[in-house]
């Protein structure tokens, strides 16, 4: 796996591995050095999982080396350093910024719980450093004491394990690729299954703030069954030192996400209390959450459709908001989790994939088999219904499973892919779209032949060309990866949209070459969606595969 030199283990050419940290459940985390650079560094060697059949590890591995490109691409103070994604023996490797201290969690343990003054610290920048990440499009999904590190002598504060943290232990629920997280610090809506975005993080921080002030979780319980119940329906009750940041700890331990503090106005009522002593309310305003569109800005004029755009533009029907899951249906959940836990039924996949309901399925499971299923057509936005294709039995060997939610299209353009039940075929010219109801999510797809220089110099030209296609494009940027073993280009960026009622958006699009064609993929999603978005996006990489 990798050559010995020195009694160390030397990784791609250049990383000698010399002392282990710490293991996890994704694997181990060494001090290492970087012969290359003469710096000192950690690497994390990512755990292999046995069960996964040769795709499946595969897909997995794609999408690890994905989100930690991803991450890569963020710089925070109190965000961790990547600087460099690796493979060596069909295994990965993220190489980080080395952290001369311990973490929040080994702090607390050794010296006790910190006051009200050092708890608004801490959570500043952490609000700082997520409010980074959500803008950027990285959710961490795992933020709890043990993944915030404390650098000696400054008291730095840096968050790490963005996105594809696991643990082992009783107490954690995880699923490859589906579900990631300690349940005393996930929010309800992760725990029902549903879609979730940065507000499930910001839930977790507030979970952290009280851990950091009493020692404990306000949810500790016994059992899962209990930590279940007590995160979806028992009376939340923060521990008697939140009292000073108590306006801040009650606006992001609040159920509804849609009601939940946002991170700016958490941000400001902790430095207000830094400042004054005194926690104000949220802001009467907007509820103590910050407006999405910005007051007095000047809309832009609707763009026309070009064949060189990615994305298409917004129909005129209006997105009915969706259904979320009812606190008794969440308690039923995490109840039927807890029953049968101990029958060794995977308790992730039981929250992940029930049916029925409102929202039932909304989160996908890459491991989860699924049967197709025609959905019913729905307009699309050209006026014409076209009913999504489904596999047939002729069919099936050339797809990959859906997973639960989705169905798998078997394209008369050349390609089969996984698409949300409720997603319409809508053909633009040389381009493929499937549209969510009211067009709130677009799922494009391109195939046409190589083109010089290879899915890079693609990207870097369509990227190029972005702010005259794209209104307002900014924070674009193109990083080189791989899919399905061959060379790929992943492309991501945030507009203003095509229109001032549509709002400012994200893309991801990745583009690679296989069997002598050139695929291209994208989705696009307003920005107070791109957790979902990115699920989208995965999950039709995952299982493309050309006719």
């Amino acid at each position: 796996m990798g050559t010995e030199g020195d009694d160390f283990r030397v990784i791609a050419g250049r990383y000698r591995l010399e002392t282990r940290l710490g293991r996890g459940g994704m694997g181990v985390v060494w001090r290492a050095t970087d012969q290359l650079l003469g710096r000192r560094v950690a690497v994390k060697e990512l755990a292999q999982d046995d069960s996964l059949s040769d795709d499946e590890a595969r897909l997995h591995r794609d999408r690890t080396l994905r989100e930690a490109r991803a991450v890569a691409q963020l710089s925070h103070p109190h965000i961790i350093v990547v600087h460099d994604v690796v493979e060596e023996g069909e295994r990965p490797y993220i190489v980080m910024e080395l952290i001369d201290g311990s973490s929040l969690a080994d702090r607390i343990s050794a010296h006790g719980p910190v006051d009200a003054a050092e708890a608004a610290r801490i959570g500043i920048d952490l609000l700082s450093a997520l409010r980074t990440a959500h803008a950027a499009g990285v959710l961490h999904r795992d933020i709890k004491p043990a993944n915030v590190l404390v650098e000696s002598g400054t008291d730095r504060v840096v968050l790490t394990d963005f996105g594809i943290a696991q643990v082992a232990g009783a107490t954690t629920l995880t699923e490859t690729g589906s579900f990631v997280g300690s349940p005393e610090y996930t929010a309800p809506e992760r725990m029902s299954g549903a879609a979730t975005g940065p507000e499930s993080d910001l839930w977790s921080l507030g979970v952290l703030l009280c851990a950091v002030l009493s020692g404990e979780s306000p949810f500790r319980r016994d059992s899962l069954g209990g930590i279940l119940h007590a995160v979806v329906a028992a009376e939340i009750r923060p521990p008697a030192q939140a009292e000073p940041l108590l306006p801040v700890v009650r606006g992001l331990l609040e159920r509804d996400p849609d009601r939940r503090l946002d991170a700016r106005e958490a941000e400001r009522m902790l430095r207000a209390f830094r400042e004054t002593g005194r926690t104000p309310q949220p802001g009467a305003a907007s509820g103590g959450r910050t407006p999405r569109l910005v007051a007095g800005r000047t809309p832009k004029p609707p763009v026309p459709y070009s064949p060189t755009q990615r994305d298409v533009p917004a129909p005129a029907t209006v997105e009915q908001p969706q259904a979320r899951h009812s606190a008794r249906g969440v308690l039923v959940a995490a109840l039927l989790v807890a029953a049968m836990a101990g029958a060794g039924v995977s308790a992730a996949a039981l929250l992940l994939n029930r049916g029925g309901g409102a929202g039932g399925g909304d989160t996908p499971s890459s491991s989860a088999p699924h049967t197709t299923a025609s959905a019913s057509p729905t307009p699309t936005p050209t006026g014409s219904p076209s009913a999504s294709p489904t596999a047939s039995p002729s069919t099936a060997a050339n797809t990959r499973t859906a997973p639960s939610g989705y169905r798998t299209a078997q394209d008369p353009a050349g390609f089969s892919l996984a698409v949300p039940e409720d997603f319409t075929r809508s053909p633009q010219g040389e381009r493929v779209f499937y549209l969510s109801p009211g067009g709130t999510f677009r799922l494009g797809i391109k195939v046409a032949d190589p083109e010089p220089g290879g899915p890079l110099a693609v990207m870097r030209r369509s990227a190029a060309e972005g702010p005259g296609n794209n209104p307002g494009y900014h924070d674009g940027r193109v990083t080189r990866t791989t899919h399905a073993g061959q060379p790929a280009a992943l492309w991501e960026f945030t507009w203003d949209g095509f229109s001032a009622a549509e709002g400012p958006r994200h893309t991801y699009d990745l583009c690679w070459e296989e069997n002598g064609r050139m695929y291209d993929v994208w989705v696009s999603a307003p920005v107070g969606k791109v957790r979902e978005a990115r699920e989208y996006f995965d999950v039709a990489v995952d299982t493309f595969v050309p006719s």
